[in-house]
């Protein structure tokens, strides 16, 4: 999808900005002059994520591993944002040049490259459903300009998860981050498994995700009466009620669904709705079968629906997938990772940047072995 919009007014952004550059010297953060913002008002990008445009022309959302990805001449890029949450990856021509972390209302500047065309890319590493990110746009350097937008991939996956699929933690090297920054500092969506798989595919893709959230139970039950699914059909996972107007655009060829790690990860409490293990597994494959109905119909006949598992609910993922192929449904199919030889090196016992790239090499052969025709 090719989303233009106008740069927010210059004289209401802030000078503060926390910059963590991958090349010294190479951030910077400046107010862009009225005129300069006006000649980028029409400065264009690329993205497939869930986004909503905001009153004043920004757009704003709160999914992982949102991206943006404009094409631009000259020796330098500014990144307008108004985020005091999240952190961001900035990739120049195919490499990461900087770490924008809590930027806050600030364009920030990356300069000293080539004069010559390049591209950029802004990646959202961080997951904070409950903070609204707000994105204006990609403004050039004096002398340069903002060119048109960079293809759509005709390649799309949709990655739908907890916080496995999030990336939460993955960059950190102890499982313990209360004392190197915690779990937002440690987490990068961009490496999570399915933006690494998504590269290696040349896709277009969203994650989907949200920690803690399982099928029907939350972990160790906590926030009983709302599940994933509450929240799958939102752009801004905050707003109660919130729906996202998918375009017509946004037709995966290939969903992969990863919800069962907090069903089934903790023993049930007194006062759960689920008198027995066999209760809440029986209520998790009803629900299942629901949620790949609601894809089923969102996506069409032809998208591969992949449910993916480890041990301790691969049993009921297996039920699922036979009753569906049962049903004359062969484009539902079943991954297992549980024989994976996952370190789960990242913060609270979470998949590390090692175990990602060992996911993302499994389920990418997967995906290689599916009849798919893009």
């Amino acid at each position: 999808m090719y989303v233009s919009r106008p740069l927010p007014p210059p004289s209401h952004l802030s000078r503060r900005t926390l910059v963590a550059a991958a090349a010294a010297g190479l951030v910077t953060a400046a107010l862009p002059s009225p005129a300069r913002a006006a000649a980028d008002a029409r400065a264009v990008f690329h993205t497939v994520g869930r986004v909503k445009e905001a009153a004043d022309g920004m757009v704003q959302y709160t999914w992982p591993g949102v991206y943006f990805e404009a094409r631009f001449r000259g020796t330098g890029i500014g990144i307008v944002l108004d985020d005091t949450n999240n952190d961001y990856d900035v990739r120049i021509d195919g490499t990461t040049a900087a770490t924008l972390v809590t930027p806050g209302r600030t364009v920030s500047w990356l300069r000293g490259l080539s004069d010559t065309e390049h591209t950029v890319r802004l990646v959202k590493r961080t997951e904070s459903p409950w903070a609204v990110g707000r994105f204006g746009g990609f403004t050039a350097a004096p002398g340069g300009a903002i060119l048109g937008a960079p293809r759509a991939r005709t390649r799309q996956i949709e990655f739908i998860g907890d916080s496995f699929t999030a990336g939460y933690g993955n960059v950190s090297q102890t499982r313990d981050c209360s004392g190197n920054g915690g779990v937002n500092r440690n987490s990068n969506a961009d490496l999570a498994f399915g933006s690494l798989i998504a590269r290696r595919l040349d896709a277009d893709h969203q994650l989907n995700a949200i920690s803690g959230r399982g099928m029907v139970r939350n972990y160790n039950g906590g926030d009983p009466g709302v599940s994933y699914r509450t929240f799958y059909e939102r752009a801004l996972l905050n707003v109660d009620g919130d729906v996202w107007s998918k375009p017509d655009s946004w037709r995966p060829q290939v969903v992969v669904i990863g919800l069962g790690i907090n069903d089934f990860s903790t023993p049930l409490r007194p006062g759960e709705r689920w008198a027995t293990q066999e209760a809440l597994v029986a209520d998790y494959e009803s629900a299942y079968h629901g949620f790949l109905d609601r894809l089923r119909a969102r996506y069409g006949p032809g998208t591969f629906l992949v449910v993916s598992a480890t041990r301790p609910f691969a049993d009921a993922t297996t039920r699922i997938v036979r009753e569906r192929n049962r049903r004359g449904d062969d484009r539902v199919r079943h991954f297992f990772f549980g024989d994976a030889a996952l370190d789960l090196l990242g913060c609270d016992w979470h998949p590390s940047l090692n175990d990602h790239r060992t996911l993302a090499n499994l389920l990418t052969e997967f995906v290689a072995r599916l009849p798919l025709r893009w």
